[in-house]
Formats: structure tokens, sequence, C-alpha cells
């Protein structure tokens, strides 16, 4: 599986073949994610985003123009709750000098809340658990990959991305921006229609899932 990984990073950054490792695919996977929960959030929790801060922040000042669709206080919750995720994950960071080892462990983390926020679904418990569960974990994602730093792989934001796609030369970045758009819109679709079809437990199990594997992948690699 190590090799797998290298190799399609390698493809991703021919002209930094093996520089990031086996990161780059497992943030692609990390992307799709991405999209899977914020069409759980959107679409079964209220209208509010927990990953897209941006466009958190655009509801909020939607929800307190007046649009009753939106909801002030969701939108408040996920994006104060996601400062504190990616608090946690700027404090974590130093701390641990390997880079594969720290991603590991908080994609771990975020694996876990992610699962929690299954369970609580599925006991019926308020939306609200939810939505500061995944905010948590999306916080935990982003403070981790702004560490990272690895090129065109932000795996929440595709603005600079398709920005670059437009105004840049094509060449292998070309490559990476189009795997990351298409992963969040693999993401999204899939998750919009676990979420719309059969509800949000089942759009949320293919994300514990992918955190799970990721973070497995990533541990194993630490080993190799």
């Amino acid at each position: 599986m190590d090799t797998l990984l290298r190799r399609a990073a390698a493809r991703l950054f021919p002209d930094h073949a093996g520089h990031h490792g086996v990161l780059p695919p497992l943030l692609v996977v990390l992307t799709v994610v991405t999209g899977l929960v914020d069409a759980v959030s959107y679409l079964g929790l209220g209208r509010v985003f927990v990953a897209n801060m941006t466009g958190n922040v655009v509801f909020l000042g939607f929800a307190l123009a007046g649009d009753h669709q939106l909801s002030a206080t969701a939108s408040l919750l996920a994006g104060g709750v996601f400062v504190v995720g990616a608090l946690a994950g700027g404090r974590i960071s130093p701390r641990v000098p390997d880079r594969l080892r720290l991603f590991a462990a908080l994609v771990g983390i975020h694996a876990a809340l992610v699962a929690a926020a299954l369970a609580a679904e599925l006991a019926g418990v308020s939306p609200y658990v939810l939505i500061a569960l995944l905010a948590l974990g999306m916080g935990l994602q982003n403070a981790v990959v702004r560490g990272l730093a690895v090129p065109d792989f932000t795996t929440t934001v595709l603005t600079l991305t398709l920005t670059g796609l437009a105004a840049d030369r094509p060449g292998p970045a070309t490559v990476r921006r189009l795997v990351s758009v298409a992963a969040m819109f693999c993401g999204a679709l899939a998750g919009g229609l676990l979420q719309i079809n059969e509800g949000t437990a089942w759009a949320l199990a293919p994300a514990v899932a992918l955190l799970a594997a990721v973070a497995l992948m990533a541990a194993r690699s630490v080993k190799a």
C-alpha cells in the first residue's frame, strides 16, 4: 500500500517526486470527505457549513439580515467550534515533530469525532451536537493540512485552486488542481445523494470509513 501511495504522489508531483511522501493521495481522500461532510451539514443540519467557513460567514450575514431559512445560531456554533478545533490542532502540532505521525493522529481523532456524530444522529440527539462534532473535526483537519502546506491540496477551499487553473499555464499543478476539484465534487455528489435519499447516518458512514482508512494508511507509513 505504501508503494502505491508513493506512486500516486509521484504522479501528482512529478517535478518533486518523493518530497511530500505519501501525503498527496491521502489529502485527496480528505477532500472527498469535506464534500461528504458539508453535504450533510448543509442539506441535513439546517443550511450550515462545517468545513467551508467562507460560506458559513456569508450565511451568518444573511441570517442576521433576516433570511429565515438560515440559522445565525448554527453558523455561530459551527464557526466557533471550528476555530476551537483549529486552535487545538495548532497547539498540538509543535509537540509532534514527525508530520506524518501528527497527520495520522489528528485524522484518527477526526474519524472518532465523525463517528460520534454518526452515533448522535442514530440516537436522535439535537442537530447542534452534530454540527459541533463535525466542525471540531474539520477545524483539526484544516490545522494539520495547513501545517503540511502541500501545494494545491488544502482539502476544504477551492477558490484559489480554480483561480490557479484559470490564471496559470498548464503544467503539473493543473493535474493536481483538477484532481482536487474532482474530489470535492465527487464527495459533495455522493454526500448529497446519500443525504437526500437515505439520510444523515448513511451520508456520514462513508466519511468515517474514509477518515479511518487515511489515518491507518498514514500510521502504517510512519512505521515503514
